[in-house]
C-alpha cells in the first residue's frame, strides 16, 4: 500500500526541500551561498526589477543577509554557471558535467523552431565566434548593430545576438559575468574550470542525475513533477528511470489541499524525513513571482490551494490583479498576495494593492507580520519608508 502523506506534512516537505522551513536568518559568506544554490538545484534569473530582481529576492528569501553583488561575485570566481533549465538560471559550477545533454537539447530545439531561420549564415556565426574567442569576454554591445529588422517575428533581434545565443544555448559559449544584468559571453574552455569540463558522464547517467537530484529537491514528485523540475528530460526518460529505479522508491499518496489525492513518490527513507521536519517560522514572507516554490503553479495549487498567475504579459484590463504581484507566505500557507514596488532612488517602498485570501482575517497580529517583513525588504534594498497607496486591510 501506498505511504499517505497528508497535505500539511507535504507542505512543510516541500518548503523545507526548498528553503522556506525555517526562519532565514544567520551569517552568510560566499560558500554559503553556493549551499543554498545546491540545496535549491537551480535559481532562476529575470531581469525585471520591481522590488529586486527574481534571483535576488530567491536567495534573500533564503538568507535576508544576501546582498545583491553576491551572486555576481559567484560567477566571477567560477562556482555557478549560467544556462537553460526552463528558463535562464544559475547551477552550481559541480553539475556542469551533468548538464550536458541539455547543451545538444537546447541546439536541437533552437535549429527546429523559426528563430533559426532569423539566424546569420555558417559563415558570420564563425566570424562572430572568432571574435569571441579572441576578443572575449564580449557583450552584445561589443558588436555593430546592423539596422533594426522590419521582420515581425518574436525572435526578431541583430544577428550577433542570435548567433551568440545560439552558441551560448549549445555550450560552446558560456556567461562570463554580468554587468548592470548585461551577459558578457566567453568560450566555454575560458569559463568552465578544466577538470569539470574534461569530465565525460555518459546520457543514460546524466538521466539517472538529473531525476534523482530532482526527486531529492522535491521531497516527493509525480513523474511530470520530476520532468518539470529541471525541463533538462523528457516525460517518457522520467518514466523509464522510475521503472529502474523502483525498488529504491516509495509510493505515496499525497493529500491536496481540497481533500483529494494523487499518486507520486519518494525516496526510501521519506518516513525518516518526515518525522524530522520541524514546525514552520511563524514570519511572514513575501516571495518573489518565480520562486521555485511558486513557479510550478500545478503543484502549488495542489498542495496549498494557492491559484497564481504571472499577469505581466496581460493586457491591464484584463489583469485579475497586477502587472507584479508578490505572494504571501505565512508559515505553510499561502495568505496573500501584495502589489508593491520599489523607488531605489527616493528610498520609498510603495503598496499599491493587497489581496488577502479567502478566510484569512487581516488581524492586528498578521498586519504587524506584515510589517515586519515589508521593513526587512525595505533594509534589503535600500526604502527607508514604507507608503501605503492602497487602503491596508
Amino acid at each position: 500500500m501506498a505511504l499517505i502523506i497528508r497535505n500539511r506534512d507535504a507542505r512543510r516537505l516541500w518548503l523545507d526541500r526548498q528553503g522556506l522551513l525555517a526562519t532565514p536568518t544567520g551569517a552568510l559568506d560566499q560558500a554559503g551561498l553556493a549551499e543554498i544554490i545546491e540545496r535549491l538545484g537551480f535559481v532562476q534569473l529575470d531581469t525585471i526589477r520591481i522590488i529586486a530582481r527574481a534571483h535576488d529576492h530567491i536567495l534573500w528569501s533564503r538568507n535576508q543577509n544576501y546582498r545583491e553583488s553576491m551572486l555576481d561575485r559567484l560567477m566571477r570566481e567560477r562556482m555557478v554557471f549560467e544556462h537553460f533549465t526552463h528558463d535562464a538560471s544559475v547551477l552550481p559550477m559541480t553539475f556542469y558535467p551533468n548538464w550536458r545533454r541539455q547543451f545538444e537539447r537546447m541546439r536541437a530545439r533552437v535549429e527546429d523552431s523559426g528563430w533559426y531561420e532569423l539566424m546569420p549564415s555558417k559563415r558570420e556565426r564563425e566570424k562572430i565566434l572568432k571574435r569571441v574567442e579572441a576578443d572575449g569576454p564580449l557583450s552584445t554591445r561589443d558588436f555593430e548593430v546592423r539596422a533594426k529588422s522590419k521582420s515581425s517575428h518574436a525572435w526578431a533581434r541583430p544577428p550577433h545576438k542570435i548567433a551568440l545565443d545560439f552558441y551560448w544555448y549549445a555550450g560552446v559559449l558560456a556567461t562570463c559575468h554580468r554587468k548592470n544584468f548585461i551577459k558578457h559571453y566567453d568560450t566555454a574552455e575560458k569559463v568552465i574550470p578544466d577538470g569539470l569540463r574534461a569530465k565525460s558522464v555518459s546520457d543514460a547517467r546524466q538521466v539517472n542525475w538529473l531525476c534523482s537530484n530532482a526527486l531529492e529537491r522535491l521531497g516527493f514528485a509525480s513523474e511530470g513533477d520530476l520532468q518539470r523540475f529541471w525541463d533538462a528530460v523528457d516525460l517518457g526518460e522520467v518514466k523509464s528511470w522510475a521503472k529502474r529505479s523502483c525498488k529504491k522508491l516509495v509510493d505515496v499518496e499525497i493529500e491536496t489541499a481540497d481533500g483529494g489525492a494523487y499518486k507520486a513518490f519518494a525516496a526510501g527513507d521519506i518516513e525518516e524525513r518526515l518525522a524530522a521536519l520541524k514546525p514552520a517560522t511563524s514570519r511572514l514572507r513575501i516571495l518573489n513571482p518565480f520562486d521555485p516554490v511558486i513557479r510550478d503553479r500545478a503543484r502549488l495549487e495542489r498542495l496549498f490551494g494557492f491559484s497564481y498567475r504571472v499577469e505581466m504579459f496581460t493586457p491591464a484590463a484584463k489583469r485579475q490583479y497586477g502587472y507584479y504581484v508578490y505572494p504571501m507566505l505565512e508559515g505553510e500557507r499561502f495568505v496573500g498576495r501584495i502589489e508593491a514596488k520599489a523607488d531605489r532612488k527616493k528610498g520609498t517602498l510603495s503598496i499599491d494593492n493587497i489581496w488577502w485570501e479567502q478566510g484569512v482575517k487581516a488581524t492586528n497580529a498578521r498586519r504587524r507580520k506584515l510589517d515586519a517583513e515589508l521593513e526587512r525588504i525595505g533594509r534589503f534594498v535600500g526604502a527607508r519608508d514604507v507608503a501605503w497607496k492602497c487602503k491596508p486591510q
